[in-house]
């Protein structure tokens, strides 16, 4: 075997992160190039594509939960991973093997090597590669009845819209990435809707005006048809179980005579929505491509679904929850969850961190306009790259109106949180952990909580 043959699980990953970011131009040319060789290997697999500013991957482990629970075969493609890397690509909810992993990047490497040379396009990037990898492992090795498709940034341009899905999802439009998919919630709707394809149904969360003027503009364009959540199918809570860590709500669509209920595995307001959003998409699944998946099946499936790092309580006493809200539309929804998830305890907390090319004062203020008030604030970096600094932080906290003495700096997080969980005082006390899923992925290592047992 030759030198260069990629031959473990850490040449495999090593090789991978080698791959640039971001490619010198964005596009979709090295991707289609990279499947023409390989004989659109994409072309044998059936997709349900999701973007969205927030959500995505909750909107998608619900779908992958209820495919299970009824028995039919699913593959998941979600980025980032919290723990292992493996997460990103999934059968059945199980991670891909290691083995599978390297022997398909061994086969690869070859093919992005000769991208870049033989093509005017350059060397893909670790996305792009990544993406590929998906997708020979879902057509060559499992082949699922079903692919759960998340985009990686956008839409548009991203890497993984080279299918041609059976539906498209957009869960919601919100100010994000703005170095690169743009400055306006229009021109962001725009990206997004680039995953719009021609007679392919939409189905959206709740949008702002604009960005649902622009995705109305675009489904036209494309002949699709659009469902819109408050319309052709509607969410709505009835009641939350923070303790049991479960909530309950009710679903009905153009597609049903009455509303059904349902309880969901995943904690917070915003995740009504997602599940709205995903029960849509099973309806018109069973409506138009004859996937048929019995109410019961719904009704387990939801309830088990499980999603690392969103609102996850991993301490019942003391209360701690982390979760990778890392935007302003994210932290808003957190805010309006965490203040009924935490009416029980005297004093909540916030343990923050953030990559320091965010809107971290917007991030602030909306923390600081809670219903409820942070005890105490604990500011704190991480090792990454793009991770803000403490001195970065406190400043984007004062902007956004928290008093001096509310703010405490943390130069070992691990520390304060041991600290803080072994404190006896604080029983009946709650902890938020925020900010970054780079940084929440860390701190939930500690809590030796396997990704394998995500939905078990």
């Amino acid at each position: 075997m030759k030198a260069d043959h990629i031959l473990t699980y850490d040449e495999a990953l090593d090789w991978l992160h080698s791959l640039l970011r971001f490619g010198l131009k964005p596009g979709l040319e090295r991707m289609n190039w990279m499947l023409e060789e390989l004989g659109h290997p994409e072309r044998n697999l059936l997709f349900v594509h999701v973007a969205g500013t927030n959500g995505k991957g909750s909107t998608c482990t619900f779908l992958t939960h209820v495919m299970l629970e009824a028995g039919i075969s699913v593959g998941t493609f979600t980025s980032p991973y919290i723990t292992d890397f493996r997460e990103r690509i999934r059968f059945n909810n199980q991670l891909i093997p290691q083995d599978d992993l390297v022997r398909l990047v061994d086969e690869i490497k070859p093919l992005v090597g000769r991208c870049e040379r033989e093509t005017e396009y350059g060397c893909p990037t670790e996305f792009e590669v990544i993406t590929l990898l998906a997708i020979c492992y879902f057509s060559r090795v499992v082949r699922p009845a079903i692919v759960i498709w998340e985009t990686g940034l956008g839409g548009r341009l991203d890497s993984s819209n080279v299918v041609h899905p059976i539906i498209s999802v957009i869960t919601n439009v919100g100010l994000d990435h703005t170095n690169v998919l743009g400055s306006t919630i229009g021109e962001i709707a725009l990206e997004k809707a680039g995953i719009i394809k021609s007679g392919v149904p939409v189905v959206v969360g709740h949008l702002h005006e604009e960005a649902l003027d622009v995705i109305s503009r675009i489904t036209k364009q494309k002949n699709s048809r659009l469902y819109r959540l408050g319309n052709e199918f509607y969410s709505k809570p009835l009641f939350t179980e923070a303790s049991r860590g479960a909530q309950h709500i009710e679903y009905g669509s153009l597609f049903r005579l009455n509303s059904s209920t349902y309880q969901l595995g995943l904690l917070g307001k915003h995740q009504v929505q997602n599940a709205g959003v995903a029960l849509m998409v099973l309806d018109l699944m069973r409506e138009f491509y004859a996937f048929f998946v019995e109410e019961e099946d719904r009704k387990k499936g939801l309830a088990q679904a499980t999603w690392p790092g969103r609102l996850e309580i991993v301490s019942r006493k003391p209360l701690c929850m982390i979760d990778g809200a890392h935007n302003t539309e994210g932290i808003t929804m957190l805010v309006d969850s965490l203040t009924e998830l935490a009416s029980d305890t005297k004093r909540v907390h916030l343990m923050f961190s953030a990559l320091e090319d965010k809107p971290l004062p917007q991030m602030a203020r909306v923390l600081k306009e809670a219903p409820l008030e942070f005890a105490n604030v604990y500011l704190t970096s991480f090792d990454f790259p793009r991770a803000a600094s403490v001195d970065t932080l406190e400043d984007a906290f004062l902007m956004g109106g928290f008093n001096q003495e509310q703010l405490e700096r943390v130069d070992n997080w691990e520390i304060t949180l041991r600290e803080w969980l072994s404190d006896e005082t604080k029983s009946d006390e709650t902890l938020l952990i925020c900010g970054s899923l780079y940084f929440i992925s860390l701190v939930r290592s500690i809590f030796l909580i396997p990704v394998e047992q995500v939905g078990e």
